[in-house]
């Protein structure tokens, strides 16, 4: 088959690829290659209100089959790309078709990383639909719920499980959660919330096995569970670009451009890694929705010959209970923190590295918040701007204020 534009991956990227593609003019071909049977649907709601809400789930659609009549695509369901001839420019799928290409975007996510201990096997994670469903029968039919690791998709998952009413307990090895990208006060403030809800937080505890019927902990204590659930982190999909031998650095290797070495090959979203040139071209690899439509938004751009470099300040929010975190720029590269109290129950952390150079923004709050405040801290980001400590602090400043500076 010759198709013009061919994209691999089902989800955020290579569904948001499609529509930009034909936003940008293009009039060719355009293939999606998608491993599951379904059209590409949004994920965020799996471990939230797949779960809780009370009518029987539907995907949420980002492309239905009237979009795609419109949009003049096809999507292949069900199949999985095998491997990539660059030299003939043609990629070759399981079941034996294959596409030409002009240009190629591997958009194939990460995957969820599986417990390697003893019993591992028997603890479910969550990546898709299928994973979804079947958490949401089980968990609805469970009295008591361990989770394993507490990370985001971890902990919103307890929140879900605690609201069905199940008993939940949260087993994290490291010395506190959420340990990657966010603050101590922050993670302190979600792990009383938890508390509060009746999660059961077990931290700093190590894990031994995994049985039928709960779980083992280094300690030897056992916690009896109907049903065990890893939240350990994602691995990026990267079999079909190290087949073809395209460079693999957490990721697909890019450059600033979303391109791979090869001139024809991109990459966008969860599975790539690329320089930001806002954050002195450190390599960065990044999981979040919005990540995702930006950075597909910038390949199809690229495809289509242009030269256009991301530089999309990250962000990411979670929803914790009633609480809602959001983080902006890249904490973890502040030297210095300034405390934002917005009210008794919201304040943001601004992150400041040795120049005085905003660089990250933390922020926790029920509701929207603590929205607004994060907006504008993102758009000072951007702009490499570097307020006064004492204005980041003081919330009788406002933050857009700082933007004229």
């Amino acid at each position: 088959m010759t198709n013009g534009m061919v994209i691999v991956g089902g989800g955020m990227a290579g569904a948001r690829a499609i529509v930009n593609l034909r936003a940008s003019g293009y009039e060719g071909a355009i293939t999606l290659v998608g491993e599951e049977t379904l059209l590409p649907y949004d994920r965020p709601p799996l471990s939230k209100a797949m779960i809780t809400d009370e009518q029987e789930p539907q995907p949420a659609w980002l492309l239905d089959e009237s979009m795609l009549v419109s949009l003049n695509a096809t999507v292949l369901r069900g199949v999985r790309a095998k491997s990539i001839d660059r030299a003939s420019k043609t990629l070759h799928l399981e079941d034996g078709v294959s596409l030409s290409y002009e240009k190629l975007l591997i958009a194939t996510g990460a995957k969820p990383r599986r417990l390697t201990l003893p019993g591992g096997e028997l603890g479910y994670t969550l990546r898709d639909y299928a994973d979804g469903d079947h958490l949401r029968n089980r968990i609805r039919n469970s009295a008591a719920v361990a989770i394993i690791g507490g990370g985001f998709i971890g902990l919103e998952v307890a929140a879900s499980a605690r609201k069905l009413g199940a008993a939940v307990t949260v087993i994290e090895a490291q010395p506190r959660i959420l340990m990657r990208g966010v603050p101590q006060e922050i993670a302190d403030v979600v792990h009383a919330r938890h508390e509060a809800a009746g999660v059961a937080m077990q931290v700093g505890t190590g894990l031994s096995a995994i049985e039928i019927d709960g779980v083992v902990l280094a300690d030897g204590r056992k916690i009896k569970a109907d049903i065990v659930i890893a939240g350990i982190g994602a691995t990026p999909q990267t079999a079909l670009a190290e087949q073809a031998g395209l460079a693999v650095d957490n990721g697909i290797t890019c450059d600033a451009t979303l391109r791979t070495a090869d001139a024809d090959i991109f990459a966008a979203g969860d599975c790539c890694s690329f320089p930001h040139q806002l954050f002195g071209n450190k390599r960065m690899r990044l999981e979040a929705w919005r990540n995702a439509t930006d950075q597909a938004n910038v390949a199809t751009e690229n495809m289509l010959g242009g030269s256009k470099a991301y530089t999309a300040v990250p962000w990411f929010w979670s929803d914790q209970h009633d609480l809602s975190l959001q983080i902006a720029g890249v904490p973890g590269d502040g030297v210095e923190t300034v405390r934002r109290q917005l009210s008794d129950q919201a304040f943001i952390i601004f992150h400041r590295d040795a120049s005085g150079r905003l660089v990250g923004a933390s922020g926790i709050g029920p509701g929207n918040s603590i929205a607004r405040d994060v907006k504008l801290a993102e758009m000072l980001i951007a702009r490499s701007a570097a307020p006064a400590s004492a204005a980041l602090a003081d919330a009788s400043v406002g933050l857009k204020s700082l933007l004229k500076g």
